[in-house]
């Protein structure tokens, strides 16, 4: 199974830009929500994108898709040949189709039955990332929520999957960023109010820099994976 990590935070506290330095020739970046890159993006090209009629092919070389839709988001997860996986903004999976499916009219079991298709739509997507092959590696990137007890997690839609499910419960690490006075880092370690994880002894410090490509170093490092896809 491929070695699943959760990276958490705020918008603007520095996830997407985390990947600046990931190879893009071994990544693969599916894209919730269609923007530019926040850092120079050489390398990086549309190579699919779903602009409503479902995913349409951009350019053979690409390592970008674009897509919301839980089934061509499997179907890339099972496809891919990269051995990096992103998702980013993974809480607009559930945001998107819950918007989509909003009306005054729906009442009752219709409501219920949007829930049901959001919470299952969201575990096919981590089930897939689950069973990739041992050598992938697959970064969710999502927002967070705070309840009112302060804790703080990921966000999502529906008590379905917040009563049911614990989402980072699935990830083996879960990390969180954090930005102050200009400086942009993860957390590696829970602080007493969050869902923050990861095991001992993968990273030296509590507080790392934000580069994804230094994380997958250390995941690999961690659990011998030889990057190029042998292990």
């Amino acid at each position: 199974m491929g070695i699943m990590t959760m990276i958490l935070g705020e918008s603007g506290t520095g996830k997407t830009s985390s990947l600046r330095n990931l190879p893009p020739e071994k990544t693969a970046l599916i894209q919730i929500v269609k923007k530019p890159l926040p850092f120079k993006p050489k390398g990086w090209s549309v190579a699919a994108e779903n602009d409503g009629g479902g995913l349409k092919k951009a350019a053979e070389s690409g390592n970008i898709y674009i897509t919301d839709n839980a089934g061509e988001i499997v179907h890339i997860l099972q496809k891919t040949t990269k051995e990096i996986i992103v998702i980013d903004d993974f809480q607009y999976l559930m945001a998107n189709e819950f918007m989509r499916g909003v009306t005054t009219e729906a009442k009752g079991n219709e409501q219920f039955m949007k829930f049901n298709r959001i919470a299952k739509n969201t575990w096919d997507v981590i089930n897939a990332a689950a069973k990739t092959s041992d050598e992938k590696r697959v970064y969710v990137l999502a927002h967070t929520q705070t309840d009112d007890f302060g804790k703080t997690k990921v966000k999502t839609i529906g008590k379905l999957l917040d009563e049911k499910i614990t989402l980072e419960g699935l990830f083996s690490i879960v990390l969180r960023t954090e930005a102050a006075n200009g400086n942009y880092s993860f957390r590696t370690q829970n602080s007493g109010n969050d869902t923050v994880k990861s095991p001992m002894g993968m990273f030296d410090d509590i507080q790392i820099g934000n580069d994804l490509n230094e994380v997958d170093m250390a995941i690999c490092e961690f659990y011998s994976i030889r990057q190029g896809g042998e292990s």
